[in-house]
């Protein structure tokens, strides 16, 4: 099972991005990526927003796509506790003859421990006056600092990327979509010992949502790749694990958990009449409509999201 998305290790002000997990796995550290497609520039195209944390540093980068696969146009913040003046900024590049500004406000910003801010930031990415991709709770003070209008158009969420690391238990928070409630999603691999097993060990693996058992693999030593359905809030979720690596490679390797939502008829017709936010409110064109859909979701049911948690085993 392949991930189709390189994830960066934490960086510096001259590092490369790295589409390995080698700097992740070496240093310990913490990282979570999202991605968003919206249009900017004309364009329907991805803004990925990727935050680390490890011993020294907090670290913030925004990239946007550029056409024609070259290397997308990055803005990368470094929160080291003696840069203060690194918590606020803005940046801009030229994206096909446009101007793309990148504004932050970081000087408050709750962590929580956690390697994304929970509270009291803004990231925002300007375009033709428009602010098209807006995270944090600052958004008024977005709004005043760029003088910009909200975009017509929401960006939909595509994924998100979560490396974790433990011993045998590994626990994060996640939403299965952007306008639902944070879920605790708790992964245990433990081993059983059995008379007739090979070296009498028998390795299993509980999944668990809000506490509760959702997947449970016996022979996990057989049963290494595989894929089940559980549901959350009437919602359908597919889930998928590679943990290849975990029990037949030597050294520090992560396995693999992939959650895709499948919305039925009812969570759907759900999370519209709870959405607070107006839907587009002028003509489109084709490309634009093609871009987005109703709140990320296509007529089928099927999520345009997926999460995926990388879960190191420290020995």
């Amino acid at each position: 099972m392949q991930d189709p998305i390189g994830i960066p290790a934490c960086f510096s002000a001259g590092d490369k991005l790295s589409d390995d997990h080698t700097g992740v796995a070496r240093s310990g550290q913490s990282l979570f990526m999202s991605v968003y497609r919206t249009k900017i520039a004309d364009q329907c195209r991805s803004i990925t927003i990727t935050w680390c944390k490890n011993l020294l540093l907090h670290g913030l980068s925004v990239s946007v796509e550029s056409p024609n696969r070259e290397s997308p146009h990055t803005c990368k913040v470094e929160l080291k506790p003696w840069y203060f003046w690194r918590k606020q900024g803005s940046k801009r590049f030229v994206l096909e003859g446009k101007a793309v500004d990148i504004f932050w406000d970081l000087k408050a910003a709750k962590f929580n421990g956690e390697t994304e801010p929970s509270s009291e930031y803004y990231v925002a990415v300007v375009c033709d006056e428009e602010v098209v991709l807006l995270l944090g709770d600052l958004k008024k003070d977005a709004y005043k600092k760029t003088g910009c209008r909200p975009a017509l158009i929401d960006p939909i969420l595509v994924s998100k990327k979560e490396h974790i690391f433990g011993k045998k238990k590994f626990s994060t928070r996640v939403k299965f979509h952007e306008k639902g409630s944070f879920h605790e999603v708790s992964i245990e691999c433990r081993n059983k010992s059995r008379g007739n097993c090979l070296n009498g060990i028998e390795p299993e693996m509980e999944i668990r949502i809000d506490g509760l058992l959702v997947i449970h693999v016996k022979h996990l030593q057989w049963k290494f790749r595989g894929n089940e359905s559980i549901h959350v809030n009437r919602m359908r979720v597919e889930v998928y694990w590679d943990v290849h690596d975990w029990l037949f490679s030597p050294g520090l390797r992560h396995a693999l958990f992939i959650f895709k939502p499948i919305l039925s008829s009812i969570s759907l017709s759900s999370l519209s009449s709870s959405s607070s936010s107006p839907r587009l409110s002028s003509p489109l064109s084709s490309q634009t409509e093609s871009c987005v859909s109703f709140e990320g979701f296509n007529p089928s049911g099927s999520s345009e999201f997926s999460l995926f948690l990388y879960a190191w085993k420290v020995e």
